[in-house]
């Protein structure tokens, strides 16, 4: 549809009609002999407000959907199709390992592939957007949603945000070619900041922290295309970002440029009323129009409200004109209005769903996003010759991609059994439950609670699982949260392996000492424990559909392990948040110095994590030379180039994962001790050396100073090139400005 097709389309419409667009409902509402309940029930909708909703949400299927768009259109007074919505999180029916793995990968063109192939699966489903990426800064491993972040580094999170939409949309953002999907980036700004880590509560951020570090990966979303994008629906700094004029129209749109269309969260204009901001549903979607959001998920504000507010004058009709072209032009760039289904069909569903190169492709990352944490005495790669015993409540679980996966399919999932077997690496294996998960827990999900009691096996369990660990060369252990202890609502004070699991992991060590673990969860935890209890430490997290393939690989050496911490994992809960690019202090603490009491430091334990940022083991043995760089100096407008010959000297190929750190010896405003700024992932043989080369650029050095302008400012910058966020092999150089 032309441009001016599409004008004359919206001076034509019914102002019921505009209002229309900009509401969104479940699916399954809009289906024949649809009945309100659950959700949409609690939120006081009727068929009613959703008959003209412009964009329905969370169910899949070619062909389910195209009936729901058929019937929609043909009772629609100007026949215009529906957006189709949904939480494509990191893979439709293939499942990728969960975003906080994939920004351990380090590897944002792998990323950028996986989200092709998600985006190609769900758009054959009949699918038009993702409720995806969320680039959320996390650095309070308690917070739930940590899952779906990419983690601390605001450098790393803005080049997942950018591989994501790319991904999903295409690297020339033609949305209206099949297979593609519209991005939409959540959540602005501030969501990954709750105070204690309790999910729903409010943040409480500077504006130079909030662009310091929360905004970078949303500018990255933003200037790589994403069509849509989601405000908080926390208050910042006292103030409900969905009702925020200054967040949404000033800093977003004006600010920043973004000219798509922008969608509340679940019920977020609602529950302005209960945060406190709005006296009552008429001021909620007053607020909410007036501070910019286009579309209202799931509540009766904007279907029961906007139009008697437009009509009182209360509200001005350019502002409902203003949001109803952006929708209507998200929907024209589908090109929805040529092909109402976008490609869709049960035919391309099948071909495309699970397809052996989505799989092949998500078997590899488990292997470019677990950590090998420790691995004392070189226990592993096992050697699939000697007698291997597998115990833990995950060897067999298929509960393993991660409660955002909502259209996987449990029997679609690779268990750690299934990957040692069918890998060809269980002629020696033996495999034995354990104990539960969780045992005397109460756990709430998605519209699921589920009651853990103590099994009657329980006692049987444990002595076969003893019997098989004293018989054996080697145990491996499979431990982690529950899939629901992680993900939205799901935060924790408590980040432990659970205690019946513990127990277990400490009778095993006590009779075979060769223990591996293999931690799943959705979050860094605080292994101290686990760690003293084995020789070796693999955090695989939520792996996905090809977890146990992909994990099997790892352990028997058909592949290296490629992560590298992402976020820090915490030597206590105490110390959160604890993360690589905090700011220097005038009384820093060195804990190679002597006894020191005036200084930052806990009496009681390390400021140092466990486990540090960029931290991560391979079954190479890698030797980096002198950092060397092009000049001493360099002035404006130049660029500076950093690099270094790195060496396998071990005897097995693996990835290296080089990383840049940049410290500002002095600024305007005090600089973090160190920031990621670049990362080159070298895949070597052994013996094989590789150079990795950074660009220095002018913008790497732009800070936001006292006066909140950024810009670069002359004076000495320090670069460390190395494994990991400790690594001291550094150069110098000076900006001259």
């Amino acid at each position: 549809m032309t441009e001016q097709e599409l004008k004359h389309l919206l001076q034509s419409m019914s102002l019921e009609e505009k209002v229309g667009q900009m509401v969104q409902v479940t699916g399954a509402f809009l289906e024949e002999d649809a009945v309100i309940t659950g959700p949409a029930a609690d939120a006081g909708l009727e068929l009613s407000d959703c008959k003209l909703a412009g964009s329905i949400l969370g169910i899949a299927g070619a062909k389910r959907l195209r009936k729901i768009q058929e019937r929609y259109m043909e009772e629609h007074p100007h026949h215009i199709p529906l957006l189709m919505m949904a939480d494509v999180i990191h893979g439709y029916r293939t499942v990728f390992p969960i975003p906080l793995a994939l920004g351990a990968s380090f590897h944002p063109e792998l990323v950028e592939k996986a989200m092709t192939m998600a985006a190609a699966e769900a758009a054959s489903a009949g699918l038009h957007v993702t409720f995806s990426p969320m680039t959320d800064l996390v650095r309070d491993p308690r917070w739930g949603r940590v899952l779906e972040s990419f983690g601390e580094s605001p450098w790393l999170d803005a080049r997942m945000a950018e591989a994501y939409v790319r991904g999903y949309q295409g690297p020339d953002n033609d949305l209206s070619r099949p297979g593609r999907l519209s991005a939409c980036d959540k959540h602005f700004v501030g969501y990954g900041a709750p105070v204690a880590g309790r999910e729903y509560n409010h943040a409480e951020l500077s504006e130079h922290t909030l662009r310091e570090f929360h905004l970078p990966a949303k500018i990255a979303a933003i200037r790589a295309g994403t069509a849509c994008v989601m405000p908080a629906f926390q208050s910042l700094n006292g103030v409900p970002c969905t009702a925020s004029e200054k967040i949404v129209r000033n800093l977003l749109r004006d600010e920043l440029g973004f000219e798509g269309v922008t969608i509340s969260d679940w019920s977020a204009v609602g529950e302005l009323v209960a945060q406190g901001a709005a006296e009552n549903t008429r001021e909620a979607a007053k607020l909410a129009i007036e501070a910019g959001i286009d579309i209202d998920m799931m509540s009766v504000c904007y279907a029961r409200e906007l139009k008697g507010l437009v009509e009182s004058g209360e509200v001005e009709e350019r502002l409902v004109d203003e949001a109803v072209w952006r929708i209507l032009t998200l929907k024209n760039r589908l090109g929805l209005f040529e092909d109402p289904f976008h490609g869709a069909g049960v035919q391309e569903e099948k071909r495309t769903v699970l397809c052996e190169k989505h799989r092949d492709l998500a078997r590899s990352l488990v292997a470019e996003s677990v950590i090998l944490l420790k691995n004392e005495d070189a226990v592993l790669p096992l050697d699939s010759g000697s007698r291997t015993a597998f115990i833990g409540p995950y060897v067999d679980s298929t509960d393993t991609c991660g409660s955002w996966a909502i259209f996987q399919n449990r029997e679609d999932t690779v268990t750690l059994r299934r990957g040692v077997t069918e890998g060809g690496y269980g002629a020696n294996a033996v495999f034995c439950h354990g104990c539960d998960v969780l045992e005397n827990t109460r756990v709430l999900g998605f519209g699921v609670e589920e009651v853990f009691g103590q099994s009657e096996n329980r006692d049987e369990w444990i002595r076969e699982a003893l019997q098989a660990a004293k018989e054996a060369d080697r145990v491996v252990m499979a431990l982690g949260e529950h899939t629901l202890q992680s993900g939205e609502a799901a935060s924790r004070g408590d980040i432990t392996i659970p205690h019946q699991q513990m127990e277990l992991l400490r009778q095993i060590s006590a009779v075979n000492p060769n223990v591996v673990t293999v931690v799943y969860s959705g979050r860094p935890l605080d292994l101290r424990e686990v760690s003293a209890c084995s020789k070796a430490v693999l955090a695989v997290f939520l792996p996905g559909t090809m977890g146990g393939a992909g994990i099997a690989d790892v352990l028997f050496g058909r592949t290296s392990p490629g992560g590298r911490v992402s976020i820090s994992f915490p030597w206590s809960v105490a110390q959160v948040p604890v993360y690589h690019d905090d700011y220097t202090t005038g009384r820093p603490y060195d804990p190679a110095g002597a006894e020191q009491k005036f200084v930052s430091r806990y009496l009681d334990m390390p400021n140092e994590p466990l486990y540090s940022f960029g931290y991560g083991l391979t079954y190479g043995i890698f030797r980096y030379s002198p950092v060397r760089l092009s000049a001493g100096s360099m002035g404006q407008g130049q660029i500076l180039t950093a690099s270094v010959t790195v060496k396998n000297e071990g005897s097995m190929a693996a990835k290296e994962t080089v990383q840049l750190y940049l410290r500002d010896e002095k600024g305007t405003t005090v600089r973090p001790r160190r920031e990621l700024k670049g990362v080159k992932c070298l895949y070597l043989q052994p013996g094989e050396e590789g150079e990795a080369v950074f660009e220095i650029t002018e913008d790497l050095l732009k800070i936001w100073d006292k006066h909140m302008n950024f810009l670069a400012e002359p004076g000495w910058f320090t670069i460390y090139v190395g494994g990991d966020s400790r690594t001291e092999n550094s150069a110098r150089f000076r900006y001259e400005g």
